[in-house]
């Protein structure tokens, strides 16, 4: 096969890391590319005649960004890609089975392999699979032509499409757009029976994990069994061994872990953002006619997640949390991520900054960034990328790309609430619209059904119906106002009903009992200041501020009456990083700090009045960062 030969390593390069193999091909780098402006490459088979692929573009960079080498950032809704791809019949001998895989392509792909088509996928942030098999069997030889078409109507405001500007130009807080292949490619050779997707879920008070396991390859009607192995380790120690049969295209195995029944040693086999400790797991399945064995690796965090009594629960114990609102937008590649170190790094960042955790904003993340949330020990709020109108094609393609979501991302221990909707974009009447509230109400009721084991906001910011965490977006400029409206009696539950701090009513199914929220309450948006630039230079930004001392004040100031405000369950400060024209970041674009970490850290790690174990746990977080340093790989 050609293409760079990698095996699986620490390093976050694989880009599927909950089922990981040994051997894979990574297509990325130059591929053939050509724009069809007049769409007519259909019609004219460009997935068979390769005259009119015109330029070379390096994937997996969106073709709006410099990274691509091509860098145009104008409306180009018909995209091409074509490159060599070697594979021989030789190498699918026993039925095994040649599997291309695609972290995410915006927004709708068709696959051709040697002018055959071979598969559609709609969702710009989702990961899909074609099977070439039969198509190199059919074809024979040992070379050849790959071809992808991708549409993405810049215009088209039913595609769920996260903060990518439907104008020309960036405006507002909008960005430039993502157009076409932005996650890796990948190839592999399987078994004609292998695995295709393995999910985590961890039971502590049953001291159990369960394996949800997923195969490709069985005839209907249990013509075919396979055997499935697991083993989990921590270290060297053995923490559960066990096989079952296998059927049908779904598994479901419970794991008995009899570690976790002493109930005062547990407590080292935990995950948290404190100490992030990981399971490794190793999966066999085993062909019971042919006797051939699909291996992968994955890993499992033992933690719960939930809500009571007004807090954030990690672990059974209230948590305070301090999120950062991460775009994961990069100046020279968007939403693509310049590489997998540069994933790590952001990651690094935000707990240097003095964060446990993340809001990813309006974007679904590359799993390789997830993979480092769980290793290195980040919270992450999964949030789905918003479309901005509300008709029957719109709620078909967010419920279907969604529930996509979900499924591939809720076996990541780093994963702890969901947030299917954003400022009620794509649901702008749901206030005085029966029909969009039930639409919003069904969504969080099908996050819950897919996967009841995490928290879900229904519509973060304003306007939320059913929800496990109340969140509220506030933008004030100061510290006064902040604590006027949320550290004193009552406060917070008169903003969640009248105050309308960004102008829309909070709640609305009615507002808490008894004056004091029953249900977390999150501040998860607030701060939004701004380095002003020239003034003839393209801006935004809530609030502005001159210089560094102006900032570091302003920050005090305004974190600070956050954290001492009794009755929130913790923040999100918008935002990370510069993003285009939004200069509100507390680093760069390019990633460097405008204020040393150190004096970020001591702002947003100061201990919360809301949680009277915060003291303890920032001491906890010391000793860990001076006694285990990183975690080890």
């Amino acid at each position: 096969m050609s293409g760079e030969q990698t095996r699986q390593d620490p390093a976050g390069h694989y880009p599927r890391p909950l089922l990981r193999r040994a051997e894979w091909t990574d297509l990325c780098g130059p591929w053939e590319f050509a724009y069809d402006d007049d769409q007519v490459g259909l019609a004219e088979a460009w997935y068979r005649d390769g005259g009119a692929f015109d330029r070379t573009i390096t994937v997996p960079y969106p073709p709006e960004s410099a990274a691509s080498g091509v860098g145009e950032t104008g409306f180009h809704p018909v995209v091409w890609y074509r490159r060599r791809l070697r594979l021989a019949p030789a190498d699918l001998t026993d039925g095994r089975r040649a599997l291309l895989h695609f972290g995410a392509v915006d927004y709708h792909a068709t696959v051709w392999l040697d002018g055959q088509r071979l598969g559609d996928h709609e969702g710009g942030m989702t990961p899909f699979t074609v099977d070439v098999t039969d198509a190199v069997r059919h074809a024979g030889g040992g070379e050849h032509t790959l071809v992808v078409r991708v549409e993405d109507r810049p215009e088209d405001v039913t595609q769920p499409r996260g903060k990518q500007d439907w104008q020309v130009e960036p405006h507002a807080i909008w960005y430039h757009r993502t157009t076409g292949i932005w996650q890796p490619v990948w190839l592999e050779v399987v078994p004609a029976v292998h695995l295709t997707a393995v999910c985590w879920t961890p039971d502590l008070a049953a001291a159990e994990v369960r394996l949800e396991a997923t195969v490709a390859g069985l005839r209907a009607g249990g013509a075919d069994a396979a055997t499935l192995r697991v083993r989990l380790r921590h270290g060297e120690e053995v923490l559960a061994e066990q096989a079952t049969r296998v059927t049908d295209a779904e598994t479901v195995l419970p794991l008995h872990l009899p570690a976790l029944r002493h109930g005062q040693d547990r407590e080292r086999l935990l995950w948290s953002p404190e100490q992030p400790t990981l399971v490794d797991a190793e999966v066999e399945l085993v062909d019971e006619a042919t006797g051939a064995v699909d291996r992968v690796a994955s890993y499992v965090g033992l933690r719960s997640v939930g809500t009571a009594d007004g807090r954030f629960l990690l672990n059974d114990r209230p948590y305070y949390l301090r999120l950062v609102l991460e775009q994961g937008y990069w100046p020279q590649s968007h939403l693509a991520a310049p590489d997998a170190a540069a994933l790590r790094r952001e990651v690094e960042l935000i707990k240097e900054l003095g964060f446990n955790g993340a809001r990813v904003h309006q974007k679904v993340e590359d799993p390789r960034f997830l993979y480092w949330c769980d290793r290195l020990g980040l919270l992450v709020w999964g949030e789905m990328a918003g479309a901005y109108a509300f008709t029957q094609r719109a709620m078909a393609r967010f419920t279907a790309e969604w529930t996509a979501v979900v499924r591939r991302d809720r076996g990541h221990p780093s994963v702890v609430t969901w947030v299917p909707f954003n400022e009620s974009w794509g649901v702008q009447d749901i206030a005085r619209d029966r029909a969009q509230r039930d639409f919003v109400r069904g969504v969080v009721h099908l996050t819950r059904a897919i996967d009841p084991t995490r928290p879900v906001v229904s519509n973060d910011g304003w306007e939320q119906t059913d929800a496990d965490l109340w969140t509220v977006h506030d933008y004030a400029g100061t510290g006064e106002e902040l604590r006027a409206r949320y550290a004193v009696p009552g406060g917070v539950a008169a903003m969640l009903t009248a105050g309308r701090p960004g102008g829309r009513r909070v709640l609305l199914d009615g507002g808490p009992r008894g004056g004091r929220p029953d249900r977390p309450v999150v501040l998860s948006e607030f701060g939004g200041l701004s380095y002003r630039p020239a003034r003839d230079e393209k801006w935004f930004g809530y609030s502005t501020v001159t210089g560094p001392e102006e900032l570091a004040d302003r920050l005090a100031d305004l974190v600070g009456a956050v954290l001492d405000a009794p009755d929130l369950a913790g923040f999100c400060y918008t935002q990370l990083t510069d993003t285009e024209q939004e200069t509100n970041g507390l680093l760069t674009a390019d990633r460097r700090p405008k204020l040393p970490p150190e004096r970020l850290r001591g702002v947003f790690g100061r201990p919360a009045t809301a949680l009277l174990t915060d003291a303890l746990h920032q001491h906890q977080r010391e000793v860990y960062a001076e006694t285990a340093g990183e975690p080890a790989e």
